[in-house]
């Protein structure tokens, strides 16, 4: 996965637990794309302030995901998820009888409702 997006996806699960001021950070450059030079003149920093808050900023939602793993748990639900509605889409179109059909359709939708 692309850094850019892991820290965005990491900043949306654990940005409670960082400072405001990391979280700000954080949010500016990865999400909203502001350059350094524009986030340090919004927050009257210095560019290489903003650079090593990153840098801090990203190793705590790192140290993070390495301690409490949420987004690798959420990929790996996400990615079974997926297949049981592969399997069950199989199974739907194999058989004819419409009561397997409804309660396939009834499963499929209650998956969906976890993705």
């Amino acid at each position: 996965m692309e850094k850019n997006i892991e820290i965005s996806i990491l900043c949306e699960i654990y940005g409670n637990l960082l400072t405001d001021k990391q979280y700000k950070l954080l949010d500016d450059y990865y999400n909203k794309d502001y350059s350094l030079s524009e986030i340090a003149d919004n927050m009257e920093i210095t560019r290489q302030a903003v650079r090593d808050n990153l840098k801090k900023g990203e190793n705590k939602l790192f140290e993070l995901e390495e301690k409490l793993g949420i987004m690798k748990r959420t990929r790996k639900q996400e990615q079974k998820i997926g297949k049981i509605l592969s399997k069950l889409s199989k199974i739907q179109t194999k058989y004819s009888d419409k009561q397997i059909a409804s309660i396939l359709e009834n499963i499929k939708h209650e998956l969906n409702d976890l993705v």
